[in-house]
C-alpha cells in the first residue's frame, strides 16, 4: 500500500497565505517521501486543478491528484482541456479525481439540477476518454453532450481518472471506464465487502487492469485516552455524514457511523495496526488526512508534524 497525503481547507492560514502554504505542503510531502498528494475541490476555496498545476512546477516526482472535482461544474471538453494542461504542468504526474458531488452542493449552492448523476457521469467519461486519447478531433454525441471540437494540448497523454465511486452503479462505472476509485468515509469492512468486489468484478468483465483503490483516511497520533475525543473532533471538522445521503448509504455497508469512526487514531502501534487493516481490505493507496489536535495553534502544528513524520516513516511496514 502506497502512502500519500490528502489535504483540504486550512482556515487557520490567512487567505493571502493559503495558496503558497498549500504549495509548500506539497513540496514538503515530496521531500518526506510520500508517494502522492491529493487536494479536493471545496466550494468557495482554492481551485483544485489550478493549485495542482502550480504544484507540478514545484515538484519532480510525487503524484499529484484532485480528490475530487465535481463533474457538473465543468463541461467535459473544458474539463479535459484543464486536465491536460495540468498534466503538462505536472510532467505526466497528474491524476484526475472526479465525482458527482452531492445534491446540497450542486443544486443547493449552485442551482444546477442534480438529475441522473450516474448517467451524466457515463456521458462525461465518454467525452473525456476521447479527449484524452491524443491530439485530434473529438466527435461525441450522447444524451448529455454534443461535442465536435479539436483538442491540441499535449502529446504526453491524458491523466489517469479515478472516480469517487460509493454506490453499486458508480463502482461499476469506475471498474468499466476509469482507473479506480478514490474513497472518503469508507471503513475497512465497506472496502473489503462492498467496494473491492464490485469494482474488481466490473474491471475484470471489461478486460481492464486491476483498479486502484485510494482511501482517504483521517489520521492522528494521540494518547489512547484521547481517541474518542479525536474521533468526535474529526467528524466535526471534516463534515458529518448526515449532510450527504450518498455517504449515509455508503456507511451502511460497514461498521462506521461517521467519518470519525474511519479514523486511525491513538498510539503509533494503534495507528499502524488500523492502517494495515485498510491495506488488507484491498486499499492500494492511502491518502492520509492528518487531523491536528490541540487547544492552540502551536500545539496543533506540533500534532500535525508528529503525525506526518510518523506516516512518512512507516511506508516500508505497509
Amino acid at each position: 500500500m502506497r502512502i500519500g497525503l490528502m489535504v483540504g481547507t486550512d482556515k487557520e492560514r490567512a487567505r493571502a497565505d493559503r495558496l503558497s502554504g498549500l504549495l509548500a505542503d506539497g513540496v514538503a510531502a515530496e521531500a518526506a517521501g510520500f508517494t502522492s498528494f491529493w487536494f479536493p475541490q471545496v466550494p468557495g476555496y482554492l481551485d483544485a486543478m489550478t493549485a495542482i498545476a502550480l504544484l507540478g512546477q514545484r515538484t519532480t516526482s510525487i503524484e499529484l491528484g484532485t480528490a475530487v472535482v465535481p463533474i457538473q461544474t465543468r463541461h467535459p471538453l473544458i474539463m479535459a482541456q484543464q486536465a491536460l494542461t495540468t498534466q503538462v504542468a505536472c510532467g505526466g504526474r497528474f491524476t484526475l479525481g472526479i465525482g458527482v458531488s452531492h445534491d446540497w452542493i450542486i443544486d443547493g449552492q449552485l442551482g444546477i439540477a442534480y438529475d441522473r448523476p450516474a448517467h451524466l457521469l457515463r456521458d462525461q467519461l465518454e467525452v473525456l476518454a476521447a479527449a484524452f486519447s491524443g491530439p485530434g478531433p473529438v466527435d461525441i454525441e450522447n444524451d448529455a453532450f454534443r461535442v465536435h471540437s479539436p483538442v491540441d494540448v499535449t502529446d504526453i497523454g491524458g491523466p489517469p481518472v479515478l472516480l469517487a465511486a460509493l454506490g453499486p452503479a458508480m463502482l461499476r462505472i469506475a471498474g468499466e471506464r476509469a482507473d479506480g476509485t478514490i474513497l472518503w468515509m469508507a471503513d475497512e469492512r465497506t472496502i473489503a465487502e462492498h467496494v473491492v468486489p464490485r469494482i474488481s468484478a466490473a474491471a475484470d468483465a471489461a478486460d481492464r487492469p486491476a483498479p486502484r483503490v485510494v482511501a482517504g483516511v483521517p489520521v492522528a497520533l494521540c494518547a489512547d485516552d484521547q481517541v474518542d475525543a479525536a474521533r468526535a473532533h474529526a467528524s466535526e471538522v471534516l463534515g458529518h455524514a448526515h449532510f450527504s445521503p450518498n455517504y449515509v448509504r455508503l456507511l451502511e455497508h460497514g461498521d462506521a457511523e461517521d467519518v470519525g469512526d474511519t479514523m486511525a487514531a491513538g498510539s503509533e502501534s494503534s495507528v499502524l495496526e488500523r492502517l494495515r487493516r485498510y491495506r488488507d481490505a484491498g486499499v492500494t493507496d492511502l491518502a492520509a488526512r492528518v487531523v491536528p489536535l490541540g487547544a492552540d495553534l502551536e500545539s496543533r502544528r506540533a500534532s500535525r508534524e508528529r503525525t506526518q513524520q510518523f506516516l512518512a516513516a512507516i511506508g516500508p511496514r505497509l
